[in-house]
């Protein structure tokens, strides 16, 4: 069972996350939900559209102009205060690796911190355990935030993967987080050459045999435009077959930009694999 908020998700239920970037910058949207208003409605259609979490992010996750604690603050708590006013049972998702920030948005209502960064702050799993939040443990190859990895290379990558959100996750629990709000991220892109995260998705069973439920986020990243030599306008399709391999491996929550279309894919595999009826039944039975 995984516990986020007020929300209780069954194990063979997967879950949308969708993206609100508070960034002028990001390299999706270019800054298309920058705007309060804009990024209220956006809320609003994700959440129609099947997100059952959103996921609010203050900085770039790439190389930019320079966003120091106080801003990020600016950008995401105030917002944060504003969706849970908005939308009561929403998960509310908070995309940080700083402590200040994890706090100020506690403060303001996040039921989840999304340490995309691999604990490079390590009070951040402090607040997640004082608030009783959920927290999300990403391997990113020990990068620094908003870096691109350098010739990065692994003996395994997968086994390092493993060594490392596992261990975060079980630090997690030991400070206070609850279990079943602790979710393992692969990172892909983070800290990873495309032939890392290609390799991360084809092993992808090998973390959700470890029995944390597993996040991923692939939506229209680089390894998929690599992958198939495609502009980030262009990697829909290459993000959703490589969603449906993450969802027949058994990941749990997906961290997307396009949620239709993400929801469509699921409910597809879900159905494949006997977790869920086809909406319709007439054919052949008429």
């Amino acid at each position: 069972m995984l516990r986020l908020g007020t929300r209780r998700f069954a194990a063979d239920e997967p879950v949308i996350m969708a993206i609100v970037n508070r960034t002028p910058d990001s390299f999706y949207d270019r800054g298309a939900t920058f705007g309060e208003a804009a990024a209220l409605d956006r809320v609003a259609r994700v959440v129609d559209e099947g997100a059952a979490i959103v996921d609010i992010g203050g900085v770039k996750a790439g190389p930019g102009a320079e966003v120091d604690t106080a801003e990020e603050i600016r950008r995401t708590a105030g917002f944060v205060a504003a969706v849970r006013e908005r939308h009561p049972s929403v998960v509310i998702s908070v995309d940080t690796w700083r402590h200040e920030v994890g706090r100020a948005v506690c403060e303001a209502g996040a039921d989840l911190l999304n340490d995309a960064w691999g604990g490079v702050d390590p009070r951040l799993a402090e607040v997640a355990a004082e608030y009783g939040t959920g927290l999300v443990c990403t391997h990113a190859g020990g990068v620094p935030p908003r870096t691109r990895p350098h010739r990065i290379a692994y003996e395994d990558v997968m086994a390092d993967i493993l060594r490392v959100t596992v261990g975060l996750a079980e630090r997690a629990v030991s400070l206070g987080v609850r279990r079943d709000g602790v979710l393992i991220d692969p990172g892909h892109d983070f800290g990873k050459s495309t032939r890392h995260s290609l390799e991360a998705t084809r092993r992808l069973g090998e973390m959700t045999a470890t029995g944390w439920p597993v996040l991923v986020s692939l939506s229209n990243k680089d390894f998929v435009g690599e992958t198939l030599d495609v502009p980030v306008k262009e990697r829909l399709l290459g993000t959703l077959a490589t969603t449906a391999v993450s969802a027949w491996l058994g990941a749990r929550v997906y961290r997307v930009h396009e949620v239709a279309e993400t929801k469509q894919v699921l409910d597809m595999v879900a159905s494949i694999a006997g977790h869920r009826p086809p909406a319709v039944a007439r054919r052949g039975l008429a």
